[in-house]
């Protein structure tokens, strides 16, 4: 009896933990089903979609001199501004150049200056908002005159304008050049650009840009990065669920009024909620972009093909021109004579009429076009031709 019941036990303590283990796993299986659920494909964050009205950076330029070049500056007989540049800041330093004057009464002291070390450059720079007077900068250097390199140069205190005419920011330091070049008895070798280079924090903020976010009352405005209405009505209901009905609203296919806190302290946490908001952006509309440049075709997934008969045949035409050379006899008095004689050659590949079959997703249409065998070039005018004929269901746009 003892026996029967221990294995009776046994038997019932297995049979339980069978069936809280298929409890649990049933469990965890609704719960990925319900994480999977909840959350959102493709959802990105506001703040990759939208951007609000007065947060924005503003360009800044300026023109200054390199120095300390190893021979590789401007000629500053074709460009003499620099030299002219040159003399004006030397004046205000206090030192003055002593114009001889020719016959004729011109200058010739500055035409008569070569600085094989010095280059003329335009300076520019990127203001950042909410950007406060101390706060250094990047700055980009690019030669202006026909300097071989300012590689190893230092860029002289430049006042950096903006758009106004005022002064923002003062640029000076060394540049840094990420390129090398060697020249020697005609023979020329060179890695990227050296006529171009940048200085890391090269520049001080002196003054600052008013950045108005919000508008009296607290009212900010967004202006969504890609005007669509349906991603604009989406962003305005995440809103609105999370800090109520009539928080936000739509004023057009890009621009979002949004009611926040007047107080400025609390305008920046009431943003970074905002921004954080998970919202799933709206299918985007079939297009294919062309690039006449390149030769380069990109399409998004949403486009489709209909069915439709292509022919396309290549026309090629080839013109060989050889010299031929006639030499006279020996002692004949003769001259050589050089004739030039070309041959044309007109080829045209044979089109055949090929059925391409209806594509529903981007794997399909790209299987479709390569069945074709056609290039890129060729492939434009088919794309075309498909959308004038109404087979491709997408928007042509040429780059």
């Amino acid at each position: 009896m003892v026996k029967i019941r221990f294995q009776r036990t046994r038997r019932s303590r297995v049979k339980d933990l069978l069936t809280a283990f298929g409890v649990l796993a049933g469990f965890v299986v609704v719960c990925s089903a319900l994480l999977t659920y909840a959350t959102p494909a493709r959802a990105e964050r506001v703040k990759d979609l939208v951007s609000f009205a007065g947060v924005r950076d503003n360009p800044l330029i300026g023109y200054g001199l390199v120095v300390g070049l190893d021979g590789t500056g401007d000629q500053t007989t074709q460009a003499p501004f620099t030299t002219q540049t040159l003399a004006n800041m030397l004046a205000n330093l206090g030192i003055s150049i002593n114009n001889t004057s020719s016959s004729s009464g011109s200058s010739q002291t500055l035409n008569n200056m070569q600085l094989k070390n010095v280059a003329a450059v335009i300076v520019t720079a990127t203001l950042p908002p909410f950007a406060r007077p101390g706060e250094q900068i990047d700055v980009t250097v690019s030669s202006l005159a026909n300097a071989k390199s300012i590689r190893g140069g230092t860029l002289l205190l430049t006042p950096l304008k903006g758009a106004d005419g005022q002064v923002y920011a003062l640029a000076q330091g060394n540049v840094a050049v990420g390129g090398a070049g060697a020249s020697a008895n005609g023979s020329k070798v060179q890695v990227n650009q050296l006529a171009a280079g940048r200085i890391a924090a090269g520049a001080t903020v002196e003054r600052a840009v008013p950045s108005p976010v919000s508008q009296p009352g607290g009212l900010l405005q967004m202006e969504v990065n890609d005007m669509d209405y349906d991603t604009t009505q989406r962003i305005v209901a995440a809103v609105n669920n999370m800090f109520g009905a009539g928080t936000a609203a739509a004023v057009d296919g890009r621009t979002i009024q949004v009611h926040g806190p007047a107080d400025p302290a609390s305008q920046v946490g009431f943003i970074a909620q905002i921004q954080n908001l998970d919202v799933r952006p709206a299918q985007p509309a079939a297009k294919v972009i062309l690039n006449a440049r390149t030769g380069s075709i990109v399409m998004n997934q949403m486009v489709t093909l209909e069915s439709c008969a292509v022919a396309h045949g290549n026309l090629s035409v080839v013109v060989n021109t050889q010299t031929a050379v006639s030499q006279p006899g020996a002692f004949s008095n003769g001259q050589t004579v050089a004739t030039r004689q070309s041959q044309i050659q007109l080829k045209q590949d044979n089109g055949a009429l090929k059925l391409v079959t209806a594509g529903a997703n981007l794997a399909e249409v790209v299987k479709a076009l390569n069945a074709l065998g056609a290039t890129p070039a060729d492939l434009m005018s088919i794309l075309q031709a498909m959308k004038a004929a109404g087979a491709l269901r997408a928007d042509l746009e040429i780059i």
